[in-house]
């Protein structure tokens, strides 16, 4: 009898956009689809929550004229990833993204609030938002109070990685002339 060893079947885009218009997920499912796998996120507390509520409410004034906001909204990566992450500024577009996806090349900054994910954030997303040249991405600590910001990615990682606390401030990489006080959103 010839051994059979099982293997994973991974997802791709269509089959996942497939699955969601067939009902197969529920509307309180939190789920991603990262390197063609489909993940269950953990859910939303109430601290998470107003720190993400606080970060929109800055950014929607700050860049009202220079870039889209985006809150848990999908973001193509690949034919295999479509993360949600908590937060982005994305490029203006006409039609705020209605006729596809923003995909990373829309991507002027990502945000994700963390603190029963940090370790997940701080490592597959990281390499993830890192392989596909997001050029700034934010962790912002809820357990240790503190905005981790990585810059410069390359390959899988990314080249400068900043930890900023509430008396410091950050300039945006691709908009320079917004700058934020730390303490604003933490």
């Amino acid at each position: 009898m010839a051994v059979v060893n099982p293997t994973k079947h991974l997802t791709d885009i269509d089959e996942w956009h497939k699955m969601g218009a067939a009902g197969v997920f529920s509307e309180n499912n939190h789920i991603e689809l990262i390197d063609g796998e489909i993940l269950d996120m953990a859910p939303i507390g109430f601290n998470h929550a107003g720190h993400l509520n606080r970060i929109n409410k800055l950014f929607t004034i700050l860049v009202a004229d220079y870039a889209d906001t985006s809150v848990q909204n999908p973001l193509q990566l690949s034919d295999f990833s479509e993360p949600e992450p908590d937060f982005m500024l994305l490029k203006p577009n006409a039609d705020f993204y209605c006729t596809r996806h923003p995909n990373a090349d829309d991507v002027l900054l990502l945000i994700e609030v963390s603190d029963t994910t940090l370790n997940y954030d701080q490592n597959k997303k990281l390499h993830l938002y890192a392989r596909h040249n997001i050029p700034e991405y934010w962790i912002l600590n809820l357990n240790d109070n503190c905005l981790e910001v990585y810059r410069k990615p390359r390959g899988e990682v990314y080249g400068e990685k900043t930890t900023l606390q509430a008396g410091d401030n950050i300039v945006l990489s691709q908009l320079p002339h917004i700058n934020i006080n730390v303490a604003a959103i933490l």
